[in-house]
């Protein structure tokens, strides 16, 4: 065992020390072709644990990206919190499979705790069932797994006996700005992307109210967005579930980073009416920042989350007997991470004031961002920037500039093609990243921008 405890403390100090450089190094790596050779072969005979932690460390390590660090400014990815951090190194070790409360009480029981926080931060209905899968793409499925089985049902069509061969024809009403996991969630619950009926955007990406009533003919979903993943733009939630009440349709809201506005009083004007909707999507691993995998799915059905995510066999034991709740009820894994422990930790490192401050403080830096950027000559800024979401335009220069400042390690954001313009995308999603990491990060696209023009003027 003192070999265990000085094999753990040393993967502990390599994680520490990679945690306290991360600032310090180029945001992306500048050379990983020496990662394969260095993992080298697969061994004949048993090799000592201390040797292979230190050979994959040793390899890997030159490849790693600063995701985690306060200038990566990508794909709405978060950092990880220290505690969060801690919380699922223990996770790891102790590794609990977190099927029910037989498998693992203490994995069950901090899932219960954490869930009940999650609603209450977000101000979603304390009725509400939650599951906690691997991110937007697994909350996105459940929630709308949840609403087949209630929309059929509703129709007198048992979907999880019966399947969808004859079943009533279920349309899915969704803003044409829509995230494509919405799409893929669809093809997995073999209601195909034909069965979705695209609705306008205005000007910013938000579902237009008049074309949604218009869409709304029969039993449906409608799939409803907290944060374009582009602009950041929200719908019109009390507008949009009003209608689609009427009509008899689910409303699905894909929050995947956005609903964490709901947890600060200086953005939540944005979610206003998001608590009457009927399924809810939201990552961890973006805004909360707890480490990969992390995502929440919400229902303010439980009886139709359970029906279509539940599971019976002979040889089960613990499932649906009363007490503690039984995290696999509303999930697709049985195997999975106890993935509480984490968003626990997160929660009460933050606690409710620190949560805000964080979703704030991100919005208020990505302004900051684009204030400093628009007042560049050359350099657009084509959204509202009412999030963490800034879209800029270089004209035809976009793509090199975003290539540049890759290259140079000082930070790291993505491009992205909307309404036909390619654009550099900015989120600031990050809990460590200051003023001066977005003032560094400007001087890193002014300096890109200076060299692309250089470059084409010699051209």
């Amino acid at each position: 065992m003192s070999e265990l405890r000085d094999l753990l403390a040393d993967a502990a100090a390599r994680v520490a020390d990679y945690r306290e450089s991360v600032a310090d190094v180029p945001v992306f790596p500048d050379d990983t072709s020496g990662v394969r050779e260095k993992l080298g072969d697969l061994p004949e005979t048993p090799v000592p644990p201390a040797d292979v932690i230190r050979r994959l460390a040793d390899a890997v390590e030159p490849a790693l990206v600063g995701s985690t660090g306060p200038r990566y400014f990508g794909f709405v990815t978060g950092g990880a919190l220290d505690a969060a951090t801690a919380a699922d190194i223990l996770a790891t070790g102790w590794d609990q499979p977190a099927f029910n409360k037989v498998t693992s009480p203490a994995a069950a029981i901090v899932e219960e705790v954490a869930g009940e926080w999650l609603k209450d931060v977000l101000g979603l209905p304390s009725g509400a069932s939650f599951g906690f899968v691997t991110g937007g793409q697994g909350a996105n499925t459940v929630g709308l797994a949840a609403a087949r089985h209630h929309v059929l049902a509703q129709a007198g069509w048992d979907v999880e006996r019966r399947g969808l061969h004859g079943a009533p024809p279920l349309r899915v009403i969704a803003n044409e700005e829509r995230h494509a996991t919405i799409d893929r969630s669809l093809r997995l619950l073999g209601l195909g992307t034909d069965a979705v009926r695209p609705v306008r955007a205005d000007d910013q990406g938000a579902i237009d109210i008049a074309d949604l009533e218009k869409a709304l003919d029969g039993p449906a979903i409608v799939c409803l967005q907290a944060g374009n993943v582009n602009t950041g733009a929200f719908d019109d939630f009390a507008a949009a579930t009003e209608i689609a009440h009427r009509h008899g349709a689910w409303v699905h809201v894909d929050g995947a980073f956005g609903l964490w506005a709901a947890a600060a009083p200086a953005l939540r004007r944005l979610t206003a009416g998001l608590e009457a909707a009927n399924s809810w999507a939201v990552d961890g691993h973006k805004w909360l920042n707890v480490p990969y995998d992390s995502g929440y799915a919400f229902c303010a059905h439980p009886e139709s989350h359970i029906a279509a995510m539940s599971l019976t066999a002979a040889y089960l034991t613990g499932q649906g007997d009363g007490g503690v709740r039984a995290p696999s009820d509303f999930v697709p894994e049985s195997s999975r991470r106890a993935r509480g422990f984490a968003t626990w930790a997160a929660l009460s490192e933050l606690g409710r004031v620190g949560i805000a401050e964080m979703i704030e403080r991100c919005c208020a830096l990505a302004r900051r961002f684009a204030g400093k950027l628009d007042a560049y000559e050359g350099v657009t800024v084509v959204n509202d920037v009412v999030l963490n979401q800034v879209l800029v335009d270089f004209g035809d220069d976009t793509e090199r500039v975003v290539e540049a400042v890759q290259l140079s390690g000082e930070c790291w954001m993505g491009a992205t093609t909307w309404r036909g313009r390619r654009l550099m995308r900015i989120s600031v999603s990050n809990w460590s990243t200051t003023e001066a990491d977005v003032d560094r990060g400007v001087e890193a696209i002014k300096a890109a921008r200076e060299t692309t023009k250089r470059k084409n003027w010699k051209a």
